[in-house]
């Protein structure tokens, strides 16, 4: 354990398993208390049994990211508990359904675009509402988990690749919107906006949703490679701020996209 997150609390959604899981064992490992936001109760709770064997602090939050209601309720719940020290947002989950154009099933496709793009972006936005109250000196962290399918083309992956380029160009709207907006002081000073949004663009994982391509494991990331970059990101320097950070396998994998 450091202590390099120490007195912060993060919300990871998607933390029942994969990506998910290793970012909140990754940032309890640096001293953040976790909050485990996923609708999987059972695996949201095995993750918090591995992040507390190993030492570290967290509680499960029962969140369906493509609900208004739930992501309102588990901000307020964090903000609540924890008050200005829930200042951490990572917004892992995701989901893929595959489907060509010519049998693209449309439940299907909305379920992936609300997950993948909608959910993340009124999570952020309704985090956003609340640390931009945040003291002088303080930055809250969001983090988006985009995917490299956002700038890539393939086959079978309409739902998923569309709503990670859609995640990706709302990401850097926000990223502007934010990096413009100052917050006006009482002397009449300007500051920052007190958050940053960063955001990764990892290749494939080896996780439970990559199970159905077929991709041999030793062509892909583990998930704590990713984890341990989200971890970067929300350590960086105040001062500093990274767009984007796309992170590959080194070696190059035969898609069956």
């Amino acid at each position: 354990m450091d202590t390099l997150l120490k007195g912060r609390v993060a919300l990871v959604t998607g933390g029942a398993s994969g990506l998910g899981r290793a970012t909140a064992l990754a940032l309890a490992e640096a001293g953040a208390h976790v909050a485990i936001g996923d609708i999987d109760a059972a695996g949201s709770e095995e993750t918090l049994g591995r992040v507390t064997s190993a030492g570290g602090s967290g509680e499960v939050v029962a969140l369906d990211v493509t609900d208004d209601g739930s992501r309102r309720a588990v901000v307020a719940q964090l903000f609540d508990q924890h008050g200005d020290a829930f200042d951490v947002l990572v917004n892992v989950a995701g989901i893929d359904r595959p489907g060509y154009i010519t049998d693209i099933d449309l439940d299907d496709y909305r379920r992936v675009m609300a997950v993948n793009c909608e959910g993340p972006i009124f999570l952020t936005s309704e985090f956003t509402k609340r640390v931009q109250h945040l003291p002088e000196g303080r930055t809250a962290d969001v983090v988006h988990v985009v995917s490299l399918s956002a700038i890539t083309s393939g086959s079978g992956a309409i739902a998923y690749n569309g709503s990670k380029a859609g995640f990706l160009n709302a990401t850097k709207c926000i990223q502007r919107e934010l990096r413009e907006k100052a917050i006006r002081m009482d002397d009449g000073s300007e500051r920052p906006f007190p958050c940053r949004v960063q955001s990764v663009i990892p290749a494939a994982m080896d996780t439970p949703m990559m199970e159905q391509w077929g991709i041999p494991g030793h062509l892909m990331m583990p998930p704590a490679a990713v984890a341990d970059a989200i971890r970067t990101l929300v350590t960086l320097h105040p001062t500093a701020f990274i767009p984007e950070m796309q992170i590959v396998p080194r070696l190059e994998p035969n898609f069956p996209r």
